[in-house]
């Protein structure tokens, strides 16, 4: 059986959607200010993958507590097997554009859970 490196990027969900983007999956728990249904052109909305609530106002995109968001974040979606598989199972078919409303690129919770599905479709092939 041949394994193949999941093919997932990370994109705003207020950037235009791209013909390459696949299947996108907006993992954030809130919908985003001022994006139609038509513009965000989801395949999927992914609420129960996003940061919970709690743990999105504690870290509130502070780049000084990211560490400790990567290692809570992680821990939750250890404890979501069923959101994690859903996604995995998309992300087997072809690629996948997970979509984010938050203005920072470099800290948010769609960049620990690319890096976490990753990881997982690596070790579940």
């Amino acid at each position: 059986m041949l394994h193949h490196q999941p093919d997932i990027r990370i994109r705003r969900v207020y950037e235009e959607a791209q013909p390459d983007d696949g299947a996108r999956v907006l993992v954030d728990r809130l919908w985003p200010r001022g994006v139609s249904k038509e513009r965000a052109a989801l395949t999927l909305w992914l609420k129960d993958i996003a940061p919970s609530t709690a743990l999105r106002e504690w870290f509130a995109h502070d780049p000084a507590k990211w560490e400790g968001f990567c290692q809570r974040y992680t821990a939750e979606l250890n404890a979501n097997p069923q959101a994690v598989q859903e996604l995995a199972d998309l992300a087997r078919k072809g690629r996948v554009t997970l979509l984010f409303g938050a203005r920072n690129t470099t800290y948010n919770g769609a960049v620990v859970l690319a890096t976490y599905m990753a990881a997982h479709l690596a070790h579940r092939t």
